[in-house]
């Protein structure tokens, strides 16, 4: 079976950044111009009141502190509460493809290669900005790639399961060097309206290069030897709004905001991460002391340290499994590749390691890599 590794990574950070402080600031704001307006009604029963927020609650729930975002203007106004930004035309590429542009040459650039030697692009995101034409297919004419491009999504494992499909194309012969991106432009989707999930996602963008190690010349590179899926169905995160939306004639239409009942993936998800994981690596005979770094889903601090050290059994040192959703928040599928981006050097020839997704579906996707 032939070889695969990925040979460069690539992250488009936005220069924006949104502290605890502020958006709780904001969240505060709205909340006390609520109650004040639905104070009769609060009073007689009828309202329930809303709860302040605080930096110290967001941390000990989340790990976060800051998250980057494209656009800043609207968020933290208590009168608006989403990014503000112009609606651009089809003559401009939007903001996924950008992002995606930025990334995708970082990586090329690390892994040797230029446009002329990609031949597949795929684009993997928890959402896109539009149905078609494929923003992968954009991205492949603003480089100036040949061959084939598609969109996929399987929320927050799309990255994973993009590498997978990556890999089966190179040893199924449809594809010798493959580019992989994650534009997470998470921000309007999330409710900043809502205590519970305000302060959870960021906008970013990853990219990897996927190719046959008889092709690689990069100097840090890593074989994909093993990988496991796995997609098992949950209500407990949603995103409800499609392209039939506008058949229905609701007084109050549906938005498309992220929501979660937390506890039950919590409770429900980790146990599968565990398996998957923990499976694969019995597979590759590689036991949790072989383990030299677990590049993981970066959602919430609490769920990591769980997966971490039920994999190792033991408590994981911070470089170990380290962690970047304190500053980038949760950003959907890039947040396995960012710990990834950053934290892929000082392993030596041959060290194993784990590239792991995990999130709405539920969904699963787990790489055994080995340092070339």
């Amino acid at each position: 079976m032939k070889s695969v590794v990925i040979s460069g990574s690539g992250l488009f950070t936005p220069e924006q950044i949104i502290t605890n402080d502020e958006l709780v600031a904001s969240y505060n704001q709205y909340v006390d111009q609520f109650n004040t307006q639905h104070a009769t009604a609060i009073a007689g029963g009828e309202v329930e009141a809303l709860e302040h927020s605080s930096s110290e609650f967001i941390e000990k729930a989340s790990g976060i502190k800051a998250r980057h975002v494209l656009y800043k203007d609207g968020i933290l106004d208590a009168d608006v509460m989403h990014p503000l930004f112009p609606r651009r035309n089809e003559e401009q590429a939007p903001e996924m493809v950008e992002m995606a542009l930025s990334a995708a040459r970082e990586a090329m650039a690390q892994a040797n290669k230029t446009a002329a030697d990609i031949d597949l692009i795929i684009c993997a995101a928890s959402n896109m900005q539009r149905p078609y034409p494929a923003l992968s297919i954009e991205l492949q004419q603003l480089l100036g790639a040949a061959g084939y491009a598609f969109d996929m999504n399987v929320a927050c494992s799309s990255a994973t399961f993009a590498i997978s499909n990556a890999v089966n194309a190179i040893r199924g012969g449809t594809a010798k060097v493959v580019l992989v991106v994650n534009p997470e432009f998470a921000s309007p989707q999330v409710n900043y309206r809502s205590r519970d999930s305000h302060f959870i996602f960021g906008d970013v963008c990853t990219a990897t290069i996927v190719e046959a190690e008889d092709s690689c010349s990069a100097d840090n590179a890593y074989r994909i030897n093993g990988m496991r899926l796995k997609t098992e169905f949950s209500n407990n995160i949603r995103c409800d709004v499609g392209y039939t939306e506008h058949c229905f004639s609701e007084t109050d239409p549906l938005v498309p905001f992220f929501k979660q009942q937390g506890r039950k993936v919590f409770k429900e998800l980790l146990p599968i991460v565990a398996d998957v994981i923990l499976a694969e690596m019995a597979s590759q005979q590689v036991a949790p002391e072989q383990l030299k770094r677990l590049w993981l889903h970066q959602a919430n601090i609490n769920m990591n340290i769980f997966a971490a050290k039920k994999i190792l059994g033991r408590d994981p040192l911070p470089e170990e499994a380290p962690l970047v959703l304190d500053t980038y928040a949760n950003t959907a599928s890039a947040g396995s590749v960012i710990a990834f981006h950053k934290y892929k050097t000082g392993l030596s020839r041959g060290d194993h390691a784990i590239l792991c997704s995990f999130g709405a579906g539920y969904s699963v996707g787990c790489l055994v890599l080995q340092k070339c």
